[in-house]
């Protein structure tokens, strides 16, 4: 077992303080599952080795990958470039494809939560802004697959990560932009 399916659990069985103080387990959630798109930022690095572009999430600091609703009359690809740019300060090149789904409980201001399903564009970095959106907010940093493979809470995230891992030329959508992103 993985230390991010570790934290999955953990967090998922627990009960935690929500909101104003009530407690009631995370999973009990029976919302309807809302729709999100997120864009995994990489580079590819001269020793031939991949990195992702993480930052932090502005309620708890974990890391994550820049990610948010989807927008009226805006192609999803596209939300997840303007995601990426906004929480990122990351310019680049984004698959219209995507790579791989996964699901989490969004935490909303009244404490209650929300199950997303999040689709992931993975998208080649050409730029990182020095100033962007929310700079203030949060934290931006990159990170080998194997680290960010441990830092993910999300299982299904991670398992996307470790994909990319071994023979990252090779994996569906992504691999396409990183060879040509190496040449």
């Amino acid at each position: 077992m993985t230390v991010a399916e570790i934290r999955h659990l953990h967090a998922n069985h627990l009960y935690g303080m929500i909101g104003t103080g009530a407690l009631r387990p995370r999973s009990q959630s029976v919302k309807k599952p809302r729709e999100q798109i997120a864009a995994l930022p990489l580079r590819w690095k001269d020793d031939e080795t991949v990195e992702v572009l993480m930052i932090t999430s502005r309620d708890t600091g974990r890391w994550i990958v820049p990610k948010g609703w989807t927008m009226k009359d805006v192609k999803p690809w596209a939300a997840a470039a303007i995601e990426a740019l906004e929480e990122a300060g990351a310019e680049g090149h984004i698959a219209r494809e995507v790579f791989g789904t996964y699901g989490y409980d969004k935490i909303l201001g009244d404490g209650t939560a929300q199950p997303c399903r999040v689709r992931v564009y993975p998208m080649i970095v050409d730029n990182l802004k020095t100033d962007w959106k929310e700079k203030g907010e949060r934290t931006r940093k990159w990170f080998p697959l194997s680290e960010a493979v441990k830092l993910v809470d999300e299982p299904e995230l991670a398992d996307m990560l470790a994909r990319l891992t071994v023979k990252p030329k090779k994996v569906p959508v992504a691999g396409p932009m990183l060879r040509r992103a190496a040449s």
